[in-house]
Formats: C-alpha cells, sequence, structure tokens
C-alpha cells in the first residue's frame, strides 16, 4: 500500500477532532456537576502567556482545515473565532471536519514534493515541501494544540486520562 497526504494525515486528523469532541463533552459534564459557568473554563490558561482553552480548540481545527485546504488548492475556509460556548466549539469541530472531508484526495496527493509557499504571520511567508507542510506544520500544531487543550482541562480537574486522548480510537478498541 503507498502512503499518500491523504491516507496519512486525515485519518489523524479525524481521530484529534474526535479527542476535540470527546474532551469537550466531559468538560461540559463536569461544568454542569460542579456549576461552574463553561466561560470559565473557556478562558483558562496553563500560564498567562499561553492562549486560553477556547483558543487551543480554534487553533487546532483552523491550522489542518486550512492547511490542507491550501495543500488541496482549495479555497481557505474562514472560521469566525468567537465561540463562547462547547456546543460553539462543537459545531467548530464538525465544521472543521466537514471541509477536510470534502477535499479532493487526489489533490491533497499530488505532487507531495513541490514546493507551497504559505503565509506565517502577517509579514511572512515560508516555501516548503507540500508533503513537508503536512508533516512539519500542520501535524505537530494539531498536536500542540489538543495536547494544550488537554492538559488545561486536566488543570481544571477533568477525570481525564489517555484513554480520552486517544479518544478517536475506540472505534478500533474492542
Amino acid at each position: 500500500m503507498t502512503t499518500t497526504l491523504s491516507s496519512s494525515i486525515i485519518p489523524a486528523v479525524n481521530n484529534m477532532f474526535s479527542t476535540l469532541d470527546h474532551l469537550l463533552v466531559k468538560a461540559a459534564e463536569r461544568c454542569e456537576a460542579t456549576k461552574v459557568e463553561e466561560g470559565v473554563y473557556l478562558n483558562w490558561r496553563v500560564t498567562p502567556d499561553m492562549f486560553p482553552l477556547a483558543t487551543q480548540f480554534r487553533f487546532a481545527t483552523e491550522i489542518p482545515a486550512r492547511g490542507l485546504s491550501r495543500i488541496a488548492g482549495a479555497e481557505i475556509p474562514s472560521f469566525p473565532d468567537d465561540e463562547a460556548s462547547f456546543e460553539e466549539l462543537r459545531a467548530r469541530i464538525k465544521k472543521a471536519g466537514d471541509i477536510i472531508a470534502k477535499l479532493d484526495a487526489s489533490a491533497l496527493d499530488a505532487n507531495p514534493d513541490a514546493d507551497i509557499t504559505v503565509p506565517m504571520g502577517p509579514e511572512r511567508k515560508v516555501t516548503l515541501p507540500r508533503g513537508a507542510f503536512a508533516h512539519q506544520w500542520i501535524m505537530p500544531n494539531l498536536y500542540f494544540h489538543v495536547t494544550t487543550a488537554y492538559l488545561i482541562l486536566r488543570e481544571l480537574g477533568i477525570d481525564i486520562g489517555k484513554k480520552d486522548y486517544l479518544a478517536g480510537l475506540a472505534r478500533y478498541i474492542s
């Protein structure tokens, strides 16, 4: 079997999106049980100079959806970045997943060694091979932001562990 960008990246992204959704369900249950407003959790940070929980979810969904759309030559999706509840973040996860599901696999897989130029901030652009952009930019960023969201929720006392982080693999475990 030949490994392609679509066959290696999309299942991993889908797994992490399942994890994000699962973490939001657990967070909602905890808020309800403890009578804490969701906004307290959504604005929580690991340290003062890091982004809050809601932003971790935003980056974890936006980077794969926008990055893979860029590789596929599709329209770059826009996200409002104004979610104020767990349900709104869950809808964002679904939106990002739907965007990725609609991408043309053959367009994603074409020329993984061809260069792609991507913006990195308002004034900088980086040129790198399409495969490197997927494996060395999109995926590490996805895992970083999912892990950071997980750690924030752990710090808030939510009873989650490794099985919750790997929730996207549940369909494979009997």
